[in-house]
């Protein structure tokens, strides 16, 4: 009389899930005595149990494996992983499903400058992401605050697609800069900081200074204002 399989149950549920394993169908009870297979095998290979393990034995072959999407986000943090918002390293947020390189990179340039983050508004307005995108990711994330307290709430950002000549000025442009900037976006609005550094030649340091104070947001432009004075 033939054997039954050696693997226990769940391993060969992970093996057939992750296709290490064919399923081959159980000889009937009648045929040689064996206890069938529960019908429905294939549909509990994919409980949300058997694919955290399956995602577990992938982790453990690939510590470094990128995060596909909310579902493995939630089986990874069952798993015990946490990324750390302040302490992160490039790796660690590349592992997020749907952020950017450059995202990543702003982030780095923050943490650098000593730039901490309190809660998933900041990660929100700072990547200008819709907010169930960081949702997704809150089952991971944890912000941690390293030294002082928190300071209180920053100020919203100051849209470069309505902002006026004065707050223009505040931000370091001088008159023949903020009238580039006001003919431009009368043009067209600008997308976003990439945009506007293209269109205008602006000093990369200057740009870099803007970070998490300004942002472009879509729509028209600001009503017409008077240029700065020459």
């Amino acid at each position: 009389m033939g054997q039954r399989h050696w693997l226990d149950p769940l391993a060969r549920r992970l093996l057939i899930a992750s296709g290490q394993l064919r399923h081959e169908p159980v000889p009937s009870k009648a045929s040689t005595g064996w206890i069938p297979w529960p019908a429905g095998l294939a549909a509990e290979a994919a409980t949300p149990d058997v694919e955290r393990d399956l995602l577990e034995l992938k982790l453990r072959q690939q510590p470094g494996r990128r995060l596909h999407n909310a579902d493995e986000v939630r089986h990874a943090a069952d798993l015990g992983w946490r990324l750390d918002v302040n302490r992160a390293t490039a790796q660690d947020w590349l592992r997020l499903p749907g952020i950017s390189a450059d995202q990543v990179d702003l982030l780095m340039r923050l943490q650098a400058g000593g730039v901490q983050l309190s809660g998933p508004e900041d990660l929100e307005r700072l990547l200008e992401l819709p907010g169930e995108h960081v949702r997704s990711w809150l089952p991971l994330l944890e912000f941690r605050w390293y030294g002082e307290p928190p300071p209180a709430p920053p100020a919203a950002l100051l849209d470069l697609n309505q902002a006026s000549p004065p707050q223009l000025a505040e931000l370091g442009l001088s008159s023949e800069r903020s009238r580039r900037l006001l003919r431009e976006r009368a043009r067209q609005p600008f997308q976003d900081l990439a945009d506007l550094q293209q269109r205008l030649q602006l000093p990369a340091a200057l740009i870099e200074g803007w970070i998490g104070r300004v942002c472009c947001k879509p729509g028209l432009p600001g009503p017409a204002l008077p240029l700065p004075p020459r």
